[in-house]
């Protein structure tokens, strides 16, 4: 149950990241164990809040994964600190706003909605899923997107500001990742789009054949690529105005586009 010490409304007129927070409720994570804090925000969507911010958040992990109604409740969470791994993990439509840095995990099998990271994501970025869009402001690390797939009529999609390590694209088997490297450091991941099946992963500059997978075609972008790009650049940089992005500029640069040679890279290996 809700305890009244632990969140409070915010008032209307509350600044809080550059924006109103209307009629918010908060919570103080200080000292919350996971479960504790996940069951505070249950409670809220139940009761029929639509705005919660999460303040002194410290490794809690699964911020946003028990919040699946058949109602379809939607709610909006501002979280101020560094969730723990498997943020939002399964997520059923919501929108969560990182202040900060993200660990491992996020939007693991993540069925619709957004995440907003302004910072930095860990590991296994957005493992399996299959709906829903991710938004990272700089980097992330090794495996992202690994088996993102597309479900029935969703396609998911992952915007990265900086660049991915090793393995990016693994198994990937649908949905659309972009990487705009907006530091200019080059992509310097191996093994990107092992053993990739499905969906397209559209790179800002260049890649050597060495890094990228046997199962991986390198071609120039056309027209159609060219609309894709614009709609989730042009997303990016709504999310981020700090970065002071101007989508023209970003979009000049080259990207390259990599999709599978074959749908079944590994037929070879079955027997039918």
């Amino acid at each position: 149950m809700i305890q009244d010490n632990e969140i409070s409304l915010i008032p209307t007129n509350t600044m809080a990241s550059g924006g109103l927070f209307l009629g918010a409720v908060e919570i103080n994570a200080d000292g919350l164990q996971t479960r504790d804090l996940n069951d505070r925000l249950r409670d809220l969507m139940l009761a029929g809040k639509r705005k919660v911010i999460i303040r002194n958040v410290c490794g809690q992990r699964y911020i946003g994964t028990r919040l699946y109604s058949p109602e379809r409740h939607r709610m909006e969470i501002d979280i101020f600190g560094t969730p723990g791994n498997d943020l939002a993990a399964f997520l059923f439509g919501h929108r969560l706003v990182v202040h900060g840095n993200a660990q491992d995990g996020v939007g693991n099998t993540m069925d619709d909605g957004e995440i907003v990271i302004e910072g930095r994501a860990g590991d296994v970025l957005g493992f399996s899923m299959r709906g829903g869009t991710i938004y990272v402001r700089d980097g992330c690390g090794y495996r992202t997107a690994l088996h993102m797939k597309e479900y029935e009529g969703k396609k998911p999609a992952l915007v990265i500001g900086g660049t991915a390590q090793d393995f990016l694209g693994e198994y990937m088997a649908g949905g659309t990742v972009i990487l705009l490297d907006l530091k200019g450091q080059g992509h310097r991941a191996n093994f990107i789009g092992s053993g990739m099946h499905g969906g397209t992963i559209y790179l800002r500059g260049s890649v050597n054949r060495s890094q990228v997978g046997d199962q991986v075609e390198i071609s120039p972008i056309d027209e159609a690529d060219r609309g894709i790009l614009d709609q989730y650049v042009s997303g990016f940089i709504e999310k981020f105005p700090d970065l002071e992005l101007i989508p023209e500029e970003v979009l000049k640069d080259g990207f390259v586009k990599l999709i599978p040679r074959s749908k079944r890279p590994y037929s070879d290996l079955y027997t039918y």
